[in-house]
């Protein structure tokens, strides 16, 4: 694949697709709409099968260069990390356009036109590896979704939508200021060089506090979460879909891409902060999430008790912990997604979405039961589950750090047990007394194409979650080399004192192990000059 834009071409295809559905008709638009989301996957497949895993190689791979004019240029790469999260958003996107085919009547060329920009912009914040192209991507993929919800969402979908839209682009503003601040430092605008570039440490805290007011939102980390559900709750079931599936995951990438490489003393100065968001997010809104009475919500609630689980991982500082971090992005996003797509099949038939409404499903929906079980063991983390071994390993790697920490998340995940099982008996055990429930057909053979593929996924990351990890490997590695030395020792981390940095020994003079993690700056040396 040396030397083709296999990158660049991922990100041309859907966006000719969205060209062409807003000149098309409805059921043109559906099919347009399909075919290049499943093109992109093919594309997503091959960019897997060709990528090189071995100690030995780039950090980046499929690079691609094009200065555009000044600083500003075309640059494109992946390395394990961004790798997984193109091969998520490819893998959900089909799905996406097959749960809207029947639902969405109303301007279907317009939406999926929104669907297939989205793609094109979450996967280009995924392959940026400049700082500006970063951000336009970033900030871009807001418009489409904000679209999607305020045009085709439930009846609250404007308030939903502006609050979406206001919460997410406050604290970009401010993470444009310090992105301005760090290219006039270091005289460059190339992503590879900014992670391997020595920043002060006092303006490091300036700086992660900047980034952190967009990525916290993003995740969405207490107490800037309360956009997510009502954004949920309005949005159109392949709304909720992608928002839970992917677009969280964004604001994970930004600490692990920047906040991380780039402010690594400010990271371990200020990771108590995080850690105490983190625990008071797991804990309360698993409760919030125990007494809902709308499946939406309560499954919006748990996405931030899971991302609360990512943040803890991250900040541990560790290969189990970042590697943990990575695999509950990756498996929160295929079950969640799931779970809102379980919610969706049933509101089509009974136009509600409140708990009580329901009951006794697995007497006449059994193929519906058996896939909302297996989603929601995998949402508590049965082993044998995408989830298991994400916050198993993320736990892991935490409790080195602090056991309190590790001890409070745990709790999250015993909730977490309670409110899924909970909403599970309600929906689908219980006298089947109801007659508009009872007359609800099982699933058709177009929504057992949706959610068949998640549940092989789902088992595939259980089973065999070292196809997932290998290729995060070496790139984790190199990230906890570059953060090793600001680290603080044990229970140090929950204090607000400054860490002791500490010397990375056998490393170059980044911090970073001489095979995997140095290429980058050497390898982008004439791009990050030319910028």
């Amino acid at each position: 694949m040396t030397g083709f834009p296999i990158l660049s071409l991922m990100l041309a295809v859907p966006m000719a697709g969205a060209i062409a559905c807003l000149f098309s008709g409805a059921n043109t638009a559906r099919w347009i709409a399909l075919a290049a989301t499943l093109a992109n996957l093919v594309l997503g497949i091959v960019l897997w099968t060709q990528f090189d895993q071995s100690t030995s190689a780039p950090q980046w791979q499929f690079t691609e260069y094009a200065p555009i004019f000044g600083r500003f240029a075309w640059a494109l790469g992946i390395d394990g990390i961004a790798l997984m999260l193109i091969v998520l958003t490819v893998f959900l996107m089909p799905i996406c356009i097959g749960a809207s085919w029947e639902a969405i009547e109303k301007r279907v060329g317009e939406y999926m036109a929104a669907f297939l920009f989205m793609e094109v912009l979450m996967i280009g914040v995924f392959t940026a590896q400049d700082i500006f192209l970063f951000y336009i991507m970033f900030e871009a993929g807001l418009i489409p979704m904000y679209l999607i919800i305020g045009i085709w969402g439930g009846v609250d979908r404007i308030y939903a939508s502006y609050k979406f839209f206001l919460y997410t682009l406050f604290g970009s503003v401010l993470m444009l200021i310090a992105m301005l601040w760090m290219v006039h430092e270091a005289g460059s605008t190339s992503i590879p060089v900014l992670m391997n570039y020595d920043f002060d440490p006092h303006a490091q805290t300036w700086l992660f506090l900047a980034f952190f007011a967009s990525f916290a939102v993003k995740m969405p980390m207490w107490p800037v979460h309360t956009w997510l559900p009502d954004a949920h709750v309005q949005a159109p079931t392949a709304g909720s879909v992608i928002l839970a599936g992917v677009l969280l995951k964004m604001g994970g990438y930004g600490f692990i891409r920047f906040s991380l490489p780039m402010f690594p003393e400010a990271s371990a100065q200020l990771a108590w902060l995080v850690f105490g968001l983190s625990m008071v997010a797991v804990v309360y809104t698993s409760l919030i999430a125990l007494v809902q009475s709308d499946m939406k919500k309560l499954i919006a609630y748990s996405s931030v008790a899971h991302m609360a689980i990512v943040m803890v991982g991250l900040f541990a500082f560790n290969q189990q912990g970042l590697e943990g971090a990575m695999m509950v992005m990756l498996g929160h996003g295929l079950v969640a997604a799931a779970l809102f797509l379980c919610v969706g099949i049933i509101y089509d038939r009974l136009h509600t979405r409140e708990i009580a409404r329901y009951g006794g499903l697995a007497e006449n929906m059994p193929k519906y039961a058996l896939f909302f079980l297996l989603f929601t063991m995998a949402s508590v983390g049965l082993p044998g589950t995408s989830n298991f071994v994400g916050e198993l390993l993320a736990l892991m790697g935490v409790y080195q750090v602090s056991s309190l920490v590790a001890i409070v998340s745990t709790t999250g995940i015993i909730l977490g047990a309670a409110y899924m099982l909970y909403l599970y008996r309600r929906v689908a055990y219980g006298p089947l007394d109801k007659e508009d429930v009872a007359a609800m057909p099982d699933l058709s053979a177009r929504e057992i194409l949706l959610v068949a593929p998640i549940a092989a996924a789902v088992l595939w990351m259980g089973v065999y979650p070292e196809s997932f990890i290998a290729p995060m490997r070496a790139d984790v590695a190199s990230l906890v080399a570059r953060i090793d030395r600001a680290k603080p020792e044990g229970d140090a981390r929950l204090t607000a004192g400054k860490p002791v940095a500490k010397a990375a020994h056998g490393h170059d003079g980044h911090g970073a192990p001489a095979g995997h993690g140095a290429e980058p700056a050497a390898e982008h040396a004439v791009p990050g000059e030319a910028h």
